[in-house]
């Protein structure tokens, strides 16, 4: 008796114990693994918020959707709902099947971001035919009213409605909300019940943007672009309109471009908005800020002359300019900046500059310095300091060499020329959740005195000098072109440059800034990238009704 007495004991320790255990220590984590066997969680996609053009034109936005999927367990006819499915969501029966087919899953998507109309006539369908075990649910897809146009500057949204290129991405956690989720209750073998109460936590609705955009600009900047793209046999071509006086940007692409309503066509390339993204050496356009720094300095005056011969050594080597002239020429600023003057401006930056001066002045206009612009992976470029010139630094880069950099940099380094000397950061977003996002002016790069002289001597480039191609009628145009070699693998090629045209009009109270730049053509910016610049440029000074200028007035 004892004995049994004892075991009995022990066996009702045991119990007790294993049930202390069961409901103290894991009973926890056994009701949850219960609960999680009884239900199905899906999540409810937050309506992502719509981005609007400055003139609130609907650039991307939200349109109710379904995710159509299936419980292979409760199909019978895998290839007769196939057949159904195919009709009414597109495609082939066979790119069902399998999925239809799979009675090891209890979940399976036969269509993500479906059509509404086509879904919900595929549900009646198969309603009318008393076939189980396809459900919809409930979600939201990105639709954009203007097609392709601005895809670079939207950017991706991915298939879980997360922004990973763009301003989807740059602004992904405004406009993305909180995502709900909905909670089904299920059987035994993962069907859900019918008629059972859904626990149901709705989303919370992301914030609306309103851009600088401007979209008939956008797309003007586009179609003209890609024109000269193709006439002046370019690998790739850039454009960037912008309003000097705040920094907003108007319009902005590189080639490929990327139509956001072909998902399948998009590459990486074509998501990368390469004024920002890419860096380059920008050329003869490089001139204003030289012009300028040598003004503000005051080692240099509009009334100066120089001798300058026909070629100039920079460090181990000889500048000449583009005219083949040999012959020692008296120029001054303005005749050196008409002429595109290598020479002229390596010249003046040596003797007369400075390394200082020139490393201090490339400073101030913000020259190897992120801008700030709100749009992702901007790069800095490749801007020796001046403890790391060498005795060819400063020459060339006086010009345009020596240096790499987002040409979004020279957006707002000339911009700053336009508008009095003072820099603006170039940005997209002008609103945010129906709040104003304030860019206020970030420095001085010269003074006003300067960049009036400047201006008056890029209005002579289009009147008499290399950019006559940029010219507006009924405008006067300040603009300054750029022929730059490009390197690869350390050596310059040969017939292979960066052509570009940077300017403002009016000239004397601009409004509207234009870059036009077409990497790796054989041909001259003069013929290049200036018509193109001049069809931007006159078509959005009409547009914004800007009144007709003439110079003197």
């Amino acid at each position: 008796m004892p004995f049994v007495f004892l075991f009995c004991m022990l066996a009702l320790v045991v119990v007790i114990g294993r049930l202390v255990y069961l409901q103290l220590v894991v009973g926890e984590t056994y009701a949850q693994r219960a609960a999680n066997r009884r239900s199905n969680v899906q999540v409810l996609q937050a309506r992502r918020g719509t981005i609007y053009d400055r003139n609130g034109n609907v650039l991307a936005a939200s349109e109710p959707c379904y995710d159509v999927y299936c419980n292979p367990q409760e199909i019978k006819d895998p290839n007769a709902v196939a057949k159904i499915v195919a009709q009414w969501l597109g495609g082939e029966s066979a790119d069902y099947v399998n999925k239809l087919g799979d009675i090891d899953q209890t979940f399976v998507y036969l269509k993500q971001k479906a059509d509404r109309d086509a879904s919900e006539k595929l549900r009646n369908d198969l309603i009318s035919q008393e076939i189980p075990g396809v459900y919809l649910l409930d979600q939201t897809r990105r639709v954009y009213p203007y097609g392709g146009t601005a895809g670079q500057i939207l950017g991706k949204v991915d298939m879980d409605g997360e922004g990973v290129s763009g301003l989807e991405l740059m602004y992904n956690d405004q406009l993305a909300g909180t995502n709900g989720e909905q909670v089904l209750e299920v059987g035994s073998g993962g069907t859900p019940i019918a008629g059972a109460v859904a626990e149901v936590t709705p989303p919370e609705e992301g914030k609306d943007i309103i851009l600088s955009i401007d979209v008939d600009v956008q797309r003007l900047a586009e179609e003209e672009t890609a024109k000269a793209l193709k006439s002046a046999k370019a690998k790739s071509g850039f454009c960037m309109v912008t309003d000097p006086r705040t920094g907003e940007i108007l319009a902005s692409c590189s080639t490929p471009y990327a139509d956001l309503t072909k998902p399948d066509e998009l590459t990486p390339e074509s998501l990368n908005l390469r004024m920002v993204s890419d860096s380059y050496e920008p050329g003869s356009i490089f001139k204003v800020l030289t012009a300028a720094i040598g003004l503000e300095s005051g080692l240099v005056k509009t009334s100066d002359y120089f001798a300058i011969p026909g070629r100039v050594q920079v460090g181990d080597d000889f500048v000449a300019d583009d005219d083949g002239r040999m012959e020692t020429m008296d120029m001054n600023l303005r005749e050196i900046m008409r002429r595109s003057s290598n020479a002229g401006v390596a010249q003046i930056t040596q003797e007369v500059i400075g390394e200082e001066k020139f490393a201090e002045g490339i400073e101030r206009f913000g020259i190897g310095h992120a801008t700030g612009i709100d749009y992702p992976g901007e790069a800095v470029g490749i801007v020796k300091k001046l403890e790391e010139y060498d005795a060819s630094s400063a020459g060339s880069m006086s010009f345009g060499q020596g240096l790499s950099i987002p040409m979004v940099q020279m957006v707002k380094a000339v911009g700053a020329v336009a508008d009095g000397g003072t820099l603006h950061t170039p940005h997209f977003a002008t609103s945010v959740g129906g709040e104003e996002v304030e860019w206020p002016a970030v420095g001085e790069a010269i003074s006003e005195d300067t960049a009036e002289k400047v201006a008056d001597m890029m209005v002579t480039v289009v009147e008499e000098g290399t950019a006559t191609t940029a010219a507006v009628k009924g405008f006067d145009v300040a603009a300054k072109t750029g022929t730059g070699e490009q390197s690869e693998n350390g050596r310059y090629m040969e017939g292979k440059y960066m052509a570009s045209l940077i300017g403002f009009a009016p000239a004397q109270k601009p409004e509207v800034l234009v870059y036009v730049g077409l990497n790796e053509t054989p041909y001259l910016a003069y013929s290049s990238a200036g018509p193109a610049f001049s069809a931007i440029m006159g078509e959005v000074l009409t547009d914004m009704g800007v009144l007709s200028t003439s110079r003197g007035l």
